[in-house]
């Protein structure tokens, strides 16, 4: 296997993702989580905000967050331009019209807002809220697999 060039089996990557877990509360006593990132970022650049949800938020105590964020994306982008051996669309052909960006904007739109009203995003909640065994985790994560298999079974029939 090339480290860098093939997909890691899910015994290698799954053990890793869940290290991180235990790695940022022992070594800097903060959740694992990505979706609270773009309210630090809106108040850092936006200060003065009349959302109190915005200008009460200590975004400097948690700026950690954006830097782990940064990270992401940077490693993402290597993946994708440095280190892959094919190239491929990063979306499929019926996203690239304007009818398909209006519907991802949506969709992302309605994804932002339910990760926020959930108080955090699939991952937090089944990789963190899961392991530090909260209740509305379990909830989230288990509506997050029967809405899989619901739209799943919903499509296979269409």
């Amino acid at each position: 296997m090339n480290l860098l060039t093939d997909p890691w089996p899910w015994y290698v990557g799954g053990p890793l993702i869940g290290l991180t877990v235990p790695l940022l509360l022992l070594g800097i006593g903060k959740p694992f989580g990505i979706s609270s990132s773009l309210r630090h970022l809106c108040s850092a650049c936006l200060p003065k905000s009349k959302l109190a949800y915005l200008r009460e938020n200590n975004w400097l105590e948690e700026s950690w967050n954006l830097f782990f964020v940064a990270g992401v994306l940077i490693g993402s982008y290597l993946a994708m331009n440095v280190f892959a051996t094919d190239s491929f669309a990063l979306l499929p052909e019926h996203y690239r019209s304007p009818q398909g960006l209006a519907m991802l904007f949506a969709g992302g739109l309605l994804v932002g807002f339910g990760t926020r009203y959930a108080d955090g995003c699939t991952s937090g909640h089944s990789i963190m809220g899961m392991s530090s065994l909260k209740w509305p985790s379990l909830v989230a994560t288990l509506s997050f697999f029967v809405g899989g298999l619901v739209l799943t079974g919903i499509k296979s029939l269409v």
